[in-house]
């Protein structure tokens, strides 16, 4: 696939300020987009200007629920992208509020002000058959992005790791404070962990070539890991010994239930039920070039970027390589 350097125009992206914002941020200012940040709270998105040259990054404040108020921030526009997305629903801040008709909202409001070009980031667990309704939700406004805006690209990442990510570093808070650790569903839910730095890469790569336009993409890493899998992982670059307990999918919903009105819950019923369904790059998208290897990008594996930032969960912390070597010569003395 051939795509070309940016000519400079505007992309406006909505949930610039999240996890994967700030890396697409990064990825397109460097190959010189003019980029626009949407977000409730601009006042809070400043640790974003750095990555630009001065004058590069402008913020916005917009809600993805208020069509007006989106139709104005992106007005001029050459290019959308949101990135808005929740993975508990809380207050006005639902599902359908903001997977369904916020993402319809921008769509039609992108078509409305002329923008070329609108990449909607979904998730591979979007089915309208999902036991979950994060699933199903995710499928029905990838549904009403394209009848919206016909030519827009969406991509489905798998989980996806980073430094802010609330996945692998989920697993190394909780081995901090618990000697137990749940494998729901006996730990068996397969993954296809997506570094966070190769998604940004997929998103500049469909924004600057013609041939993705109206084109679905699953988003994956090289290799695939169960869930306990990734636990033990995470255990081992952390250098903590913990016990693995096998928890059916039926007791997890139980225990979830009372957490998902905690702000920040680790586990929701709704994530339970997520997991049920493996979280994979289909046979399908592989044959057909809709994945990153499509896009021209080699994935990088969780063993080669993970350790850098879960490091510092051990409990010797960022000096755990220095803790390592001094308890080595300790014991030839």
């Amino acid at each position: 696939m051939s795509a070309k350097k940016s000519t400079g125009g505007i992309v406006s992206i909505v949930g610039g300020s999240g996890f994967i914002g700030r890396h697409a941020v990064a990825a397109l200012a460097r190959r010189g987009w003019r980029i626009r940040v949407i977000c409730r709270r601009p006042d809070l998105a400043g640790f974003l200007q750095p990555l630009g040259d001065a004058g590069q990054i402008a913020f916005v404040q917009a809600n993805i629920r208020d069509r007006a108020s989106l139709a104005a921030a992106i007005e001029g526009s050459r290019a959308v992208l949101n990135l808005c997305g929740i993975l508990n629903e809380r207050g006005k801040q639902t599902f359908e509020a903001v997977h369904v008709r916020g993402a319809e909202a921008l769509a039609r409001a992108a078509a409305d002000t002329g923008a070329e070009k609108f990449v909607h980031v979904s998730a591979i667990g979007a089915d309208a058959g999902s036991p979950a309704r994060y699933g199903r939700s995710k499928a029905e406004g990838e549904r009403r992005v394209r009848a919206a805006f016909p030519g827009a690209v969406i991509l489905r990442p798998s989980a996806v790791v980073g430094p802010e990510d609330r996945f692998l570093n989920l697993l190394a808070e909780m081995a901090r404070f618990s000697l137990a650790l749940p494998l729901i569903g006996g730990g068996r839910t397969r993954f296809q962990p997506v570094w966070v730095g190769d998604v940004a890469a997929a998103i500049a790569r469909v924004l600057e070539t013609d041939e993705a336009e109206g084109r679905t993409y699953e988003l994956g890493g090289p290799e695939v890991w169960t869930f306990r899998e990734l636990t033990e992982f995470v255990l081992s670059v952390t250098r903590r010994k913990r016990l693995l307990i096998p928890v059916p999918f039926a007791l997890a919903r139980v225990m979830a239930w009372p957490m998902q009105f905690v702000p920040g819950a680790p586990l929701t019923p709704g994530q339970v039920d997520m997991l049920k369904k493996d979280n994979l790059v289909s046979p399908r998208a592989v044959e057909e070039g809709r994945t990153l290897q499509g896009l021209g990008i080699t994935p990088d594996g969780i063993e080669a970027v993970a350790p850098d930032y879960l490091t510092r969960y051990s409990p010797a912390g960022q000096f755990a390589i220095v803790h390592d070597a001094l308890a080595a010569i300790a014991r030839r003395a």
